[in-house]
């Protein structure tokens, strides 16, 4: 019997407003893609990523495009090669993954050698305001570990002192997502490490960031948006210190564990993190992130409302995927 493939595009509510250095928005747009064989179904979901110009049209298109290799059976290997790294590859992927656990019996844990799963610690997102806006938003968090920061405009060191006196028992990573210059990053970094920030993550723009070469770095400094695959490493080896491993970025679980594997190889210090999605999304990033240095996986607590069933938080700890959910 062949496979069936179903899209689907769904929109989940922001608790509030999640504001990063490129503009706001009040909701998760998701797509999630069901391939079912043999009585079985396996769930992928993914999150289009405006930075490299994809739209929820875009990456349902391109996801409809390989509706064929996909009944006919392509594998997570061929699919490597069959689509780019990017949001449309990884809903396919990971919605293999699935089908392969729910059809072998093996748990993804089990096949990606994660097992025993433990909880992780996961940082919690501060959306980026004016600095007395962010000091609430810390001050209403202080009790967690571990908070991730965006910031990325003209007033950080402000934002930055704002943060970590309202929070000052809690480990601080701060996003600047592409927001700083040649200028001003070498003070930034600076007053950050003042400040006892644990990570500084992206702080210049993707291909545009040389002089983290050349420069101290007091803070460690992690890529996101300068890293996808496991190709883009060579490159960065002396630019940074650590590699932000996103599932929409490489296109799926079997791209991030080859990025995961060759960054540890190269002496990367490993973050996985999200974009803002539901826990189907996170799943295959818990297990991703069994033993990763920095976990930023807290999509779910962002929402007004997850899946169901969905990922078991208690504070900041995130529990492995239940099966039913994913994997």
């Amino acid at each position: 019997m062949a496979r069936v493939i179903s899209v689907e595009m769904e929109r989940f509510p922001i608790a509030g407003t999640f504001t990063i250095s490129r503009g706001s928005k009040t909701e998760a747009e998701v797509i999630t893609v069901t391939i079912a064989d043999g009585g079985r179904s396996g769930r992928g979901e993914c999150v289009p990523y405006r930075r490299y110009g994809e739209t929820m049209e875009g990456v349902r298109a391109a996801i409809e495009a390989m509706r064929d290799p996909v009944v006919s059976g392509i594998d997570r290997t061929a699919l490597l090669s069959a689509m780019p790294a990017g949001a449309a590859r990884n809903a396919i992927d990971c919605a293999l993954w699935d089908l392969e656990a729910k059809l072998t019996g093996t748990p993804v844990a089990a096949a990606i050698g994660a097992l025993p799963t433990r909880p992780l610690e996961t940082a919690y997102t501060l959306s980026l305001a004016e600095p007395d806006a962010m000091a609430a938003q810390a001050r209403a968090n202080a009790a967690r570990p571990l908070l991730k920061v965006k910031i990325g405009g003209d007033d950080d060191m402000a934002r930055i002192r704002a943060v970590t006196e309202a929070a000052p028992e809690s480990r601080i990573i701060l996003d600047a997502n592409e927001g700083w210059t040649d200028e001003n990053v070498e003070a930034n970094l600076s007053f950050a490490a003042q400040h006892g920030v644990a990570l500084v993550e992206q702080p210049l723009p993707a291909g545009k960031d040389d002089i983290l070469r050349r420069i101290a770095h007091p803070v460690p400094v992690c890529a996101d948006e300068s890293v996808h695959a496991a190709k883009d490493l060579d490159a960065l080896a002396g630019l940074y210190d650590a590699v932000n491993i996103k599932l929409d970025k490489s296109g799926g679980l079997t791209e991030a564990l080859k990025l995961r594997d060759r960054a540890r190889e190269l002496g990367f210090g490993i973050m996985v993190g999200c974009m803002v999605g539901t826990s189907l999304a996170m799943a295959p990033a818990v297990l991703l992130a069994q033993d990763a240095d920095f976990v930023d996986l807290d999509g779910p607590l962002l929402l007004a409302r997850d899946r169901e069933p969905g990922l078991v938080y208690r504070g900041s700890l995130v529990s492995p995927p239940d099966r039913v959910l994913w994997g």
